[in-house]
């Protein structure tokens, strides 16, 4: 069997393409990563969830982090509804200046934050170039 969206859920209407609506399965938590001198740090915002059910793996050159609700989450009756706070999935590829074997991750006040340190090898010094 093959998943098959509504037309409504494609943002179809009247045979004219609109912008999609939001499909609860695509939603995915926001990220943003900065760099640092020493490493990567990522912010992952999660509102509203519990640390324990998170889940970070790497595998070869790929970190994924997930997140699966407890069983009997409660699901109310919503009037207006912004953000999920359901299971999500997010991969990112790593690259070769990473040390991927001391990730640390920490998660406070609705945001997970990961720490993604540089070998010493790849992190860049600063030298000054002299003009002649």
């Amino acid at each position: 069997m093959n998943y098959n969206q509504s037309c409504a859920a494609k943002g179809e209407r009247h045979g004219r393409r609109e912008r999609p609506l939001l499909i609860r399965s695509m939603q995915r938590a926001a990220v943003n990563i900065s760099k640092t001198g020493s490493s990567y740090e990522m912010l992952v915002f999660a509102p509203g969830r519990i640390k324990e059910h998170f889940k970070l793996d790497v595998q070869g050159k790929e970190l994924t982090i997930s997140y699966t609700p407890p069983e009997g989450f409660p699901r109310p009756e919503w009037i207006l509804r912004e953000y999920s706070r359901g299971g999500f999935v997010r991969t990112f590829t790593l690259d070769d200046s990473v040390d991927s074997t001391n990730i640390k991750a920490k998660y406070e006040d609705g945001v997970l934050q990961v720490s993604i340190p540089l070998l010493q090898e790849a992190q860049t010094s600063k030298q000054e170039i002299v003009i002649n």
